[in-house]
């Protein structure tokens, strides 16, 4: 009797002790947890102000590019006025300033280059994408894609006048145009071979995100591989392709170097897409350290103004369009 009563009163005082301990323990866990989750919410508050404030100075930036840009050309808009735009004629003797010539070839090579590369963006994209997305051939052909887009433009620009003026010339001497080889048209091939990456590569990234259930579901109902690119692939990817090929046209508009090596570097308005001519950017490259008139220097600013303005007001109608396919 008195050693049970002695076990019990142990077990008594063991099960009230564990208690004492748990309510004790208890405590300490939940104010751990509490502490770590204060760290957490803190951790996320500071790094979405830091993205906060990444954001806002990229519009700053973006902002004070164009103020200094509009800056820099106020003597030249007094001097010229809204003639500066449409202006054919550019003789920085004669302190007279057009852009509409270079303007014109900003355009006709950017949009010129982007006909000829949409095909093979494409081609590339639904190659990678949908035909053989793994594999050591599809790796070899991104991995060359992509060191397209890493090659710097002055090697362009060295290989279009080795190799690609002599085709172009020999071409032009054939169908009984000028030979100049240099022109509008090379530097149109130039940027073409440049931007292929740029809409390849987001096009590749697009088409192998399109859900595999709507491709099995094409299949079982009778659809060949062909059917499925054009009515489930495309349709389903157009907005990111479309894109991709945003992203080109921009990247076509404001290169430089290479197509002031093959363009021909005149100020003449070109006659034909054979012909030489030049573009805002080339203008910029050729003439800026040149500039020894306050007006002439404010004329070449206006330039890369026209050019900001361009670019902003393609990629504004791009991106409506975009948002069309979007709803659609």
């Amino acid at each position: 009797m008195n050693g049970s009563s002695i076990d019990k009163d142990n077990l008594t005082l063991s099960e009230v002790s564990l208690g004492v301990i748990g309510s004790v323990s208890k405590p300490i866990k939940i104010g751990q947890k509490v502490k770590r989750l204060y760290r957490q919410i803190r951790t996320e508050n500071v790094f979405k102000r830091v993205l906060v404030l990444m954001g806002l100075l990229m519009i700053v930036l973006v902002i004070g590019i164009l103020l200094t840009l509009i800056i820099e050309s106020i003597p030249s808009i007094k001097a010229l006025g809204l003639k500066y735009l449409w202006g054919k004629t550019w003789d920085p003797v004669q302190d007279i300033y057009g852009a509409y010539p270079f303007l014109l070839g900003t355009l006709l090579t950017s949009f010129l280059a982007l006909l000829i590369s949409i095909p093979f963006s494409i081609a590339v994209a639904i190659f990678l994408g949908e035909y053989y997305p793994k594999g050591w051939l599809p790796d070899l052909l991104k991995n060359t894609v992509e060191l397209i887009a890493a090659v710097p433009s002055v090697i362009y620009g060295f290989w279009g006048l080795a190799v690609l003026v002599p085709i172009v010339r020999s071409f032009e001497t054939k169908v009984g145009i000028e030979p100049f080889g240099v022109g509008i048209f090379s530097s149109a091939l130039i940027l073409a071979v440049m931007i292929i990456p740029y809409a390849a590569s987001l096009g590749r990234s697009v088409i192998q995100m399109v859900p595999s259930n709507l491709k099995e579901a094409a299949y079982s109902l009778g659809a060949t591989r062909w059917e499925v690119i054009k009515n489930v692939i495309v349709p389903y990817t157009k907005s990111g392709l479309f894109a991709g090929i945003l992203l080109s046209l921009g990247r076509a508009l404001g290169e430089t170097m290479a197509v002031t090596m093959v363009i021909g570097n005149t100020s003449l308005i070109p006659k034909n897409i054979f012909s030489p001519g030049n573009t805002m950017a080339s203008v910029i490259a050729n003439e800026f350290t040149e500039a020894d008139k306050p007006v002439y220097l404010s004329a070449l600013i206006e330039l890369g103004l026209v050019l900001f303005l361009v670019t902003v007001i393609i990629n504004m109608i791009g991106k409506r369009v975009i948002r069309r396919f979007i709803n659609e």
